[in-house]
């Protein structure tokens, strides 16, 4: 049966006196006092998805709810991979203390840490991060008296996409599915992928929009003759009847698989058809970027990036604890964000922060009308935009600090990205996405809190 926590230790090593060593182990116990983070965990752990009647008391052990908080702190501080942390922890006497593994304990694999993380929610870890923000400030840490909010861009794990590599892409895999069903079911299929490859480098190659074309036609034809192979199988299967459970669960899914794809290339083509042949003008909102990562937005920050991944906006305090996190759908205008952000720090901490600093494209009067009706004193744009100093703060010397208080914020968000990887997630999925982002900002908040600790009792 799983454990939330082991109820006796294992014999583990002593800890160094490295600056390292001493953080992970004010990280250690800062997670001791937080019970309900590992019981939050340990819900998901046990959580099996259409087996809800599930007798959990039953099966093998696994790794604790501990051991994969801890385990995954120690990736996203140090981003190693899997690969690279399982090693660690079999490697290192103070990993496998901080991780609570016993001397005579084997290291998990790669795949077991792969496998327990994948299972924790990112409301999970959303919800941890917000009792760790709640928890510095009862030690003083951060008071939420001083917020500065900003957005940044955290990219997909994508290749920059074209029409002609999309629809490769989607010829590809698609042949890939229609393989393993002649595989297993032996369902026959012409196979298009050379012809494919052959005009997506076609197009790479062109010196020209008028010399790409040609190559285009030749590769929608051959995408959507993939295509119509796809759906001929996919509805083959459908309509087997097997006796075996496991075998008609395989099949079910194989179905699914390449019904996934088949909109994702239907999409491809449609769009391909519009800019290449029609030469109009695709929105963003309704453009694939990528068939494995499709959630992927485009992001163009100030008429000048083109960034693919997701949006999102932060909140930090004096100390550079990240207080809010909010992973956005699209790219909504910063003005939209202003007042949200403030009220989820007063759904946080109870009440609404004394100063609030923001970029200036969160400047509006609207939002600074709505803001000062939450209760906040003072608030600072970045830029005015025709709103009288007067208007946001007491005076020329408060709107100079808050100003130079906001410039921070970037320093925060650099933090995050260089230290934390959340320039680009490396994980796959729209749920694992938003669960990197959350994890590297806990991450994040812990170390924070942990040096300011240290720094104190020194």
């Amino acid at each position: 049966m799983r454990q939330t926590q082991r109820e006796q230790l294992f014999l583990v090593p002593n800890v160094p006196t490295h600056v390292h060593a001493r953080e992970l182990q004010c990280i250690s116990g800062l997670l001791d006092e937080l019970p309900d983070a590992v019981e939050l965990v340990h819900k998901d752990l046990i959580r099996r998805e259409g087996k809800e009647d599930a007798d959990v008391t039953k099966g093998r052990e696994g790794m604790t709810a501990e051991q994969v908080l801890r385990a995954l702190v120690v990736k996203q501080t140090t981003q190693c991979s899997y690969e690279e942390l399982s090693f660690h922890l079999a490697d290192s006497n103070t990993y496998r203390w901080f991780c609570r593994i016993g001397i005579d304990q084997e290291a998990p694999q790669k795949s077991t840490l792969q496998k327990n993380v994948k299972k924790i929610r990112p409301e999970t870890w959303a919800e941890i991060n917000r009792k760790i923000v709640l928890a510095a400030s009862a030690k003083g840490v951060e008071k939420g008296v001083k917020v500065r909010t900003d957005c940044t861009v955290v990219e997909s794990s994508i290749h920059a996409p074209t029409d002609a590599t999309l629809l490769y892409d989607s010829v590809r895999v698609l042949v890939r599915l229609m393989g393993e069903s002649k595989k297993i079911f032996g369902f026959d299929f012409i196979n298009h992928e050379r012809s494919a490859k052959r005009q997506a480098l076609a197009v790479r190659n062109a010196k020209s929009f008028e010399k790409r074309v040609p190559h285009y036609r030749i590769l929608l034809k051959s995408t959507n003759k993939a295509v119509r192979s796809a759906a001929s199988i996919a509805s083959k299967i459908e309509r087997l009847k097997l006796k075996e459970a496991a075998d008609d669960e395989r099949r079910q899914r194989l179905a699914a698989q390449i019904r996934h794809y088949l909109v994702l290339a239907t999409r491809v083509i449609a769009q391909t058809e519009r800019r290449v042949l029609r030469k109009e003008s695709v929105p963003a909102e309704e453009k694939v970027v990528s068939i494995f990562e499709p959630h992927t937005d485009i992001i163009v920050k100030g008429r000048r990036d083109t960034h693919y991944g997701h949006k999102i906006c932060l909140s930090t305090g004096k100390s550079g604890l990240v207080t809010d996190v909010v992973i956005e759908e699209g790219n909504p205008a910063d003005s939209t964000l202003a007042v949200r952000m403030i009220e989820r720090q007063r759904d946080l901490y109870g009440k609404v922060p004394r100063q609030a600093s923001f970029d200036g494209g969160f400047a509006s009067r609207d939002n600074l009308v709505s803001i000062k009706k939450l209760g906040v004193e003072d608030v600072a744009f970045a830029k005015r935009r025709g709103i009288e100093i007067t208007e946001m703060v007491k005076s020329t010397w408060v709107y100079r600090k808050l100003r130079n208080f906001r410039a921070g914020v970037e320093g925060n968000i650099s933090f995050l990205k260089r230290a934390f990887g959340l320039d680009r997630c490396t994980w796959s999925g729209l749920n694992s996405f938003k669960s990197y982002v959350y994890s590297s900002v806990l991450a994040c908040n812990l170390l924070i809190i942990a040096r300011d600790v240290l720094a104190n009792s020194s």
